[in-house]
């Protein structure tokens, strides 16, 4: 829909050179702004991989996410409090409290990250890594840049979510192979649509924020949202991609 006030709407006659003006400081304003999730998203995503890589060298690690005990799954679910935190609580949050449960964020989520490399061999994460980035790459290009409506996709992506981890809970007890494939095979579809969708999503919410208070916050919850389509994607296709030990 027409927006007559949006600011990137050029202007002939009376006022046209100022629409223009306003235009071109609307896309700086934007590109900044991506530019900041990017770098937000990237840097947790770094972040992560260095804390789960240098924990996993350490005896604790192996006693920890190899053996039995309580604190495997402390490591395990703790990632998903600070998520709730930031979804829930991101109003009350001052943006310097938001940054900072962030990076707590992805640092617990590299103790829980860790476990993979007791796994699988370096080089097959490795590479798997390298593919996630370029495939996240080109999806989030697209969201960025193409003129389709993927709003209606946001329903039928977060349902199939719910539905994978439905069906990773039952194959908890199932122990089925196959039924483990195809939960890999889906997860990796669902968070490549995911990454084109909140690509886009993030770019329109620069609309609301530009200018208030909130830009600094949205950037943090923007960087969260890419964050978890990476690392979901990267998760689902290292059960493929992986060599084990």
């Amino acid at each position: 829909m027409a927006n007559w006030s949006d600011p990137r709407t050029g202007g002939v006659g009376f006022g046209g050179a100022a629409a223009q003006t306003r235009g071109a400081a609307y896309d700086a304003g934007l590109r900044s702004y991506m530019l900041s999730v990017y770098n937000y998203m990237a840097s947790g995503v770094l972040l992560t991989g260095l804390v789960a890589m240098l924990f996993a060298q350490t005896e604790l690690a192996y006693q920890i996410l190899a053996g039995p005990g309580i604190l495997k799954y402390v490591l395990m679910f703790a990632p998903l409090g600070f998520v709730m935190v930031l979804s829930f609580g991101i109003n009350r949050l001052s943006t310097a409290a938001a940054q900072g449960i962030y990076w707590a964020y992805a640092a617990v989520m590299g103790l829980s990250m860790a476990s993979i490399f007791l796994v699988y061999t370096g080089t097959s994460i490795a590479q798997t890594f390298f593919a996630t980035a370029a495939a996240f790459a080109g999806l989030s290009l697209y969201g960025y840049t193409t003129k389709k409506d993927l709003s209606g996709f946001g329903t039928f992506l977060i349902m199939g979510v719910i539905g994978l981890i439905v069906a990773s809970l039952i194959n908890i007890f199932l122990q089925s192979s196959i039924l483990d494939l195809a939960i890999s095979a889906i997860g990796v579809l669902i968070f490549a649509g995911l990454t084109a969708y909140d690509t886009q999503k993030i770019k329109n919410t620069y609309d609301y924020v530009a200018g208030t208070e909130m830009v600094g916050k949205s950037v943090v919850m923007g960087a969260l949202s890419l964050y978890l389509d990476f690392v979901n994607m990267f998760m689902f296709l290292l059960r493929f991609m992986g060599s084990r030990e």
